[in-house]
């Protein structure tokens, strides 16, 4: 597969901002997936995802969503991670045409059938529910995703699958959303909901020891992985 660091051109503000693209080996036409990264950006834990769907055939999008502030991929200790994503409904708001610009530098490969999901992380939680409403995504699959209950509305009139994983420890996503999300399937099937116990926030990232958890992560690409094959 190929591996590429690429710079897109902001289709609002003209400026670049940069884009790890991986693209499976083969001519095949194939759905894509669009990560929306956590707070520390678009790091080895997002690269290595991205691979990931790579080697399972997929095109994999990560563009870095905080260009605007404090660009590229930043530690866990660095605590620029803490403001660069505030106030934190008006930069996921911003973000918004980021997510859409990624789609569109997909559109341009030979490879992509014309169906994609996002996938977001944390911060990027919420364009798992946007994209498919408002963004030009057929699906999305929320990973420990934030500010979830201001997002809840977006549900509404969505066709597109959505899957939403939380840990039930997991103190970004605080008791009252998670029952609030518990209800959401049996009033929209298009939306599976799945609460670990003892899990906690940041499950996918490999790199955090005290989170990452191997059989939740294996659950969320699996799911990730299904909604994709059934975009071919």
């Amino acid at each position: 597969m190929q591996k590429r660091d690429i710079k897109i051109r902001s289709s609002g503000e003209g400026k670049e901002f940069d884009c790890y693209m991986v693209i499976p080996d083969g001519a095949a036409k194939v759905p894509a997936v669009v990560l929306a990264a956590a707070v520390h950006g678009v790091d080895g834990d997002i690269r290595a995802i991205a691979d990931a769907f790579g080697a399972a055939g997929y095109i994999a999008a990560a563009p870095d969503l905080f260009w605007r502030t404090v660009p590229g991929p930043l530690g866990r200790d660095d605590n620029r991670t803490r403001t660069r994503s505030q106030p934190r409904l008006e930069v996921i708001k911003k973000g918004e045409a980021d997510m859409v610009d990624a789609l569109n530098e997909v559109k341009k490969l030979a490879q992509f059938n014309g169906k994609a999901i996002a996938m977001g992380f944390c911060y990027g939680g919420p364009y798992a529910l946007i994209g498919p409403k408002r963004l030009g995504y057929a699906g999305g699959v929320s990973c420990h995703g934030t500010q979830l209950g201001d997002y809840i509305q977006e549900l509404e009139g969505n066709s597109g699958i959505i899957s939403i994983t939380w840990g039930d420890k997991d103190h970004a996503a605080p008791p009252n959303v998670q029952e609030m999300y518990r209800a959401v399937p049996a009033r929209h099937k298009n939306v599976d909901v799945n609460i670990f116990p003892g899990v906690l926030h940041g499950y996918m990232m490999k790199s955090s020891s005290e989170a990452y958890d191997q059989k939740t992560y294996d659950f969320t690409m699996g799911r990730a992985l299904a909604i994709l094959n059934g975009l071919r």
